[in-house]
């Protein structure tokens, strides 16, 4: 009994003393002044190696026991565990020392919360579906299918039969690069072998083009899981695909208004090109633009970096098949267009100097005290308003400001240095033309978008051109990625979200903004600058993103494997078919950015003026603070500013969807008046 007792003892020491042996010391250090560049690593003495660290940042592997990128003044964890299972939790933060990085720090918890609101996921918050993304198999890829020096990858033989049961690194077949490089390929996890090429077969051949466009041709077996396992992020946590709010919320309404106005985004576009093109329009209507010029002020606000960054960030994401639910948005989102500019015009104001003054802010207050809601109607418009002049700060200027000189100095490096100087004189082109008015905006606008628009699509279809065979087989691969994703895309409802989020940042519609612009329209007839505004979310999505995926699949950029992301991914597709594309690309980014923010000062200005007043100082202060953030966004890492000004441009849709949501059968009695005025009669052609 006593000698048992000291064994106990004895063993209880020992524990104890290989405990203590087990140390983790954190060490971080800002190596600069940017933000989100710091880095931390961790020191381990005792315990039993190998060690696995499990950092807060999920993209960081868990064999690293270095983390880079960290954000400055945020708190950071870091969980070591060694062989026998022992663990520590060590945590840090990096102090934030400029003045970016304390302005980075203050904004991260912010944008926290807007994100936790605004993506909040209702149905798997009460138990409809499982958010976790599954995997049924790993994919097994030819090695060396990626690189550029190696052409053609032939199977040579299997090693093991179809059906057979194999564990990770077991040797499963032999391949042969370019016809004399023989390499074996080892199982990626274990289960059951399933061939899917046959022996002898040529498996990727980089100078096929329909081996380029095919995602996936270089898998040339899978391991079945005998169950399905969650896919992990780098870090070891578990991936989640939700669905949020915020895209249920566009997604609903653009449903409800499409069927509530008798799919007025399939009858009207017949009608809308003959509005554009002036057969009904009045010399003597009131207003400030025409009706082509409120599409292309309103167009000049959406058609840009959303389409030529936006698609690449949902093929990058949700692979080809998040191009087909991008168009599908882009179908129904037409519908929540006419809805909002109808209205916007309806409920404009104009003052004692022919200044219309229209949007969100006038249609809650005004529609939906007809409906004895004033209260509530205010204060719909007064939240509104407010995300608008802050949205007409960030994603309307700074971004774009930002993104234009990224790229500007990417081609350039000499300039690097020069944020500044580049942003004063940014601000100085943008000031000579939003001090005029919006006159001077659409004046600039109604020649710069079809230029840059036109400039982008005809390398587009240059593109699509030389590859127009394979059209078809292109669109076979959007489509059965649209329905049948592997699920490290997220299976269909990732993909679907994906191409619905990223089609909601691209054609705004819902969200309220293009209303302001179209409520300048020289009309009296509200309903058909509405039917004009369908148009936007018909090219800026369905023609100009489409377009783009095209691209991205041609050149073989759709896959997610060249570690690109954003505008750069596509710069790469473009430039592999033209090299000299990146410049032709930084011009019109440029543009892209330079009509962005002279549309978006236009909206933001009215939102200003209408919760303080169009006096000349309210005026002139909106104007004065906006072009001091141009330079702002040319010259600093923009971090969770941006993310926080992005999240108030999607958080327009809330007041301003519900208010629609309201008006909309007052919407469908002035939609069917007027094409029965068009039918008799009533309303004249001019032209």
């Amino acid at each position: 009994m006593i000698k048992q007792f000291f064994t106990f003892i004895l063993s209880c020491l020992t524990l104890a003393v290989f405990a203590s042996d087990f140390e983790v010391e954190l060490k971080y250090e800002n190596p600069s002044s940017k933000i989100n560049d710091g880095v931390a690593f961790v020191e381990v003495s005792g315990g039993k190696a190998p060690f696995l660290y499990k950092w807060s940042h999920q993209s960081v592997d868990r064999k690293s026991n270095s983390s880079l990128g960290i954000t400055e003044g945020s708190e950071f964890t870091v969980l070591v565990t060694d062989a026998d299972g022992n663990e520590q939790l060590v945590q840090g933060v990096i102090p934030p020392e400029s003045a970016e990085e304390h302005m980075n720090a203050t904004f991260k918890p912010i944008v926290q919360h807007m994100t936790n609101f605004l993506f909040w996921d209702p149905f798997s918050a009460i138990g409809l579906y499982d958010p976790i993304v599954y995997a049924d198999e790993k994919q097994i890829k030819a090695p060396g299918w990626s690189s550029p020096e190696i052409k053609k990858i032939r199977l040579k033989e299997w090693l093991l039969s179809d059906g057979s049961k194999v564990k990770k690194g077991d040797a499963i077949a032999i391949v042969e690069q370019d016809d004399n490089n023989q390499v074996k390929v080892f199982a990626a996890a274990s289960g059951t072998l399933k061939h899917k090429a046959k022996q002898g077969k040529l498996i990727y051949d980089a100078n096929n083009i329909e081996d380029v466009i095919e995602v996936g041709s270089e898998n040339l077996a899978a391991v079945v899981y005998d169950n399905p396992r969650p896919v992990l992020h780098p870090n070891g946590d578990v991936q989640k695909k939700g669905i949020p709010f915020i895209v249920v919320w566009l997604v609903l309404g653009a449903l409800f208004f499409t069927i509530r106005m008798k799919f007025i985004n399939a009858k009207g576009v017949k009608h809308a090109i003959d509005l554009v093109k002036g057969k009904f329009s009045n010399p003597d209507d009131q207003g400030e633009v025409t009706h082509f010029q409120a599409l292309t002020t309103a167009l000049s606000a959406t058609v840009g970096l959303g389409n030529i960054a936006g698609v690449a960030v949902a093929i990058s994401l949700g692979g080809p098949g998040a191009t087909f639910w991008m168009i599908i948005a882009g179908l129904i989102g037409m519908a929540s267009k006419f809805t909002e500019c109808t209205l916007g015009v309806k409920y404009r104001k104009v003052n004692e100097k022919g200044e219309i003054s229209g949007g969100p802010m006038y249609y809650l207050t005004e529609g939906l005290a007809k409906r004895n809601l004033g209260g509530l109607g205010k204060v719909l418009a007064f939240v509104f308003a407010i995300l608008c002049i802050g949205g007409s700060f960030g994603g309307g200027n700074m971004f774009q400001a930002n993104q234009a000189f990224a790229q500007l100095s990417g081609e350039f490096p000499a300039i690097a240095d020069y944020g500044v100087w580049f942003g004063i004189v940014l601000a100085l082109l943008v000031g000579i033309v939003i001090i005029g008015g919006i006159k001077s905006i659409a004046k600039v606008t109604d020649k710069i978008v079809p230029f840059m628009a036109g400039l982008y699509v005809l390398f587009a279809l240059i593109i699509i051109g030389m590859n127009i065979g394979n059209v078809g087989d292109v669109f076979v691969e959007i489509y059965q990625g649209a329905f049948n994703s592997p699920a490290i895309k997220g299976g269909v409802i990732g993909v679907l979200i994906v191409g619905f989020q990223r089609a909601a940042f691209s054609n705004e519609a819902g969200v309220g903004s293009a209303s302001i612009a179209h409520s300048a329209s020289k009309t009296n007839e509200p309903v058909s600058e509405g039917v004009v505004a369908l148009l936007e979310p018909f090219v800026d999505t369905v023609v100009v993103c489409t377009m783009t995926a095209l691209v991205l699949v041609f050149t073989g950029f759709a896959d997610g494997t060249s570690g690109l992301e954003g505008s750069e991914l596509t710069s790469a597709a473009f430039s592999s078919v033209f090299p000299w594309f990146s410049l032709v690309l930084v011009v019109a980014i440029f543009l892209f950015a330079f009509s962005t923010m002279i549309s978006w000062s236009y909206y933001g200005l009215k939102a200003w003026t209408f919760l303080f007043g169009g006096s000349k100082l309210a005026d002139y202060s909106y104007k004065l603070i906006f072009l001091i953030f141009i330079v702002i966004g040319s010259s600093v890492g923009l971090g969770a500013v941006l993310d926080f000004s992005d999240l108030m441009i999607l958080g327009m849709a809330f007041p301003n969807i519900l208010g629609l949501l309201i008006l909309s059968n007052e919407v469908k009695d002035d939609m069917n008046d007027y094409f029965a005025r068009i039918k008799s009669g009533a309303i004249k052609r001019f032209k």
